[in-house]
C-alpha cells in the first residue's frame, strides 16, 4: 500500500432539525393548546485515533464528510430524532490543523483517543416552548441551528523514541533490521526507504523502545532535491537521533565528513528545535574497514568532524556493536521524564495549541 501522511478534509456537522409549531387536536378537547415539539439535535463530527490503521489513505480520495441533519419536530409534544454522530478513524500520530490558518487544532497521540472536530447544531424550539398565561395559542417556533464546518489539514507524524538520520545507503534500513523485527527493503542503491518503518527494539523483559527509520537526506534537501524534507516531519517527536554516516563509502571520492555536516546543515534548515535534539553519532559499516585500521579511520573522522555527545562504531549487517548500543538508548530514554501532552504538542507545533475554534 502507498504511503500516505498528509490529506485535506471538509467536515460539515449536521443541521438541527426545526422546531415544530402545532395545536392538539382531539374530540371532545376543544382549545387543546400547543403540542409541537423541538428539533432533533445535528449529528456531530468525531476524530478517533486507532493504532490498526498506518495511513491517511482514507482520506485521500474521500475529503467531504457529513454528519445526519437532525428531524424536524413533530405534534402532540413529539420531539425531532438527533442526527447520527460521525467518527472518522485515523492513525495514532495524526495531528489536525486547520487548513487556511495552520493553527494545531488536536493531536491524536494515544489509541482510541478521541476528539470533537465539529458539533452538531442545536435543535430549534417547538410552540409549547412558548405557551403562557397571556399567550395560549403561540405560533412561535425556532429553526435549528447550523451545525459546524471545517476545513482542516491532516497531517501524520508517526510516534517513536528514537529516530534515524542519514544519507542514502549510509545503511539505516539495515540498522534497524539488525536490532528490531521490521523488515524494510534494503537493496545497493540509493533511495531504497520511500516511506518511513518503525521498529520496536526489546532489551528485556518490558523495556523496549520504538526506532523510526525515514527516507535518506541528500544535500540540497531544502530545495527540493531527493526526496526533500518530506518524511522530516516523523522525527518531531522523537526524544534522541541517531545520525548514521557510511564511514567506508564505495566512492572512493566521497567524503563521510562532508556528508555528516551536510546532513545536520539540513536540519538545521528545516527546524531548529529538530536540529536542536540530542543527536548521537553512529559511524556505521567498520566491517568493510580492515581491523587494522579501523582505529585510525574512527579517530580521522572524529578529529575532522567535532567529536559528538555520543558516538558508536557498528557494523548493522552484522549487528557489531549494536547492543551496546541498544542498551544505552534504552537506560537513556527510561531516565528521561514522560513528556506531558502540552510538551508534545510544543514538540511538534512550536508551541502549545489553541483549541478547536468552537472552544
Amino acid at each position: 500500500m502507498k504511503f500516505f501522511d498528509e490529506a485535506r478534509i471538509d467536515v460539515y456537522a449536521g443541521d438541527g432539525g426545526n422546531g415544530n409549531a402545532s395545536f392538539r387536536r382531539e374530540k371532545y378537547i376543544p382549545k387543546g393548546g400547543p403540542d409541537g415539539g423541538d428539533g432533533g439535535r445535528g449529528g456531530s463530527i468525531y476524530a478517533v485515533a486507532d493504532r490498526n490503521l498506518n495511513t491517511l489513505v482514507d482520506y485521500r480520495y474521500t475529503r467531504t464528510f457529513r454528519a445526519e441533519h437532525g428531524e424536524k419536530g413533530g405534534t402532540t409534544d413529539c420531539y425531532g430524532k438527533g442526527g447520527e454522530d460521525l467518527f472518522l478513524k485515523m492513525p495514532v500520530g495524526t495531528v489536525i490543523k486547520d487548513q487556511e490558518t495552520g493553527e494545531l487544532l488536536a493531536d491524536l497521540n494515544e489509541d482510541g483517543k478521541q476528539i470533537l472536530i465539529a458539533r452538531g447544531g442545536k435543535g430549534g424550539l417547538g410552540n409549547l416552548h412558548f405557551k403562557s398565561s397571556t399567550n395560549r395559542a403561540p405560533r412561535q417556533k425556532t429553526n435549528g441551528e447550523p451545525g459546524e464546518h471545517f476545513k482542516l489539514a491532516l497531517e501524520l507524524k508517526v510516534l517513536a523514541d528514537v529516530g534515524l538520520l542519514g544519507m542514502p545507503n549510509a545503511g539505516k534500513s539495515t540498522f534497524i533490521r539488525a536490532v528490531s523485527a521490521a523488515k524494510p527493503k534494503v537493496a545497493g542503491y540509493p533511495f531504497t526507504t520511500l516511506a518511513p518503518n518503525l521498529g520496536v527494539v526489546r532489551t528485556s523483559e518490558g523495556r523496549s523502545f520504538v526506532i523510526a527509520d525515514i527516507p535518506g537526506l541528500i544535500e540540497g534537501a531544502a530545495e527540493g532535491a531527493g526526496l526533500g524534507h518530506r518524511f522530516l516531519r516523523h522525527l518531531q517527536r522523537t526524544r534522541v537521533l541517531l545520525h548514521l554516516v557510511d564511514l567506508a563509502p564505495f566512492d572512493p571520492e566521497v567524503d563521510p565528513v562532508r556528508e555528516a555536516r551536510a546532513i545536520v546543515d539540513e536540519l538545521r534548515k528545516y527546524d531548529e528545535s529538530l536540529h536542536a535534539k540530542p543527536r548521537w553519532l553512529l559511524l556505521n559499516k567498520i566491517d568493510l574497514i580492515p581491523e587494522e585500521e579501523r582505529e585510525e579511520r574512527i579517530r580521522a573522522f572524529l578529529k575532522a568532524y567535532g567529536e559528538p555527545e555520543r558516538w558508536f562504531a557498528i557494523a548493522g549487517i552484522n549487528g557489531e556493536g549494536c547492543q551496546p548500543l541498544i542498551f544505552a538508548l534504552q537506560d537513556y530514554i527510561d531516565a528521561l521524564p514522560r513528556w506531558s501532552e502540552e510538551e508534545n504538542l510544543a514538540a511538534i507545533a512550536g508551541g502549545p495549541p489553541r483549541g478547536l475554534p468552537h472552544r
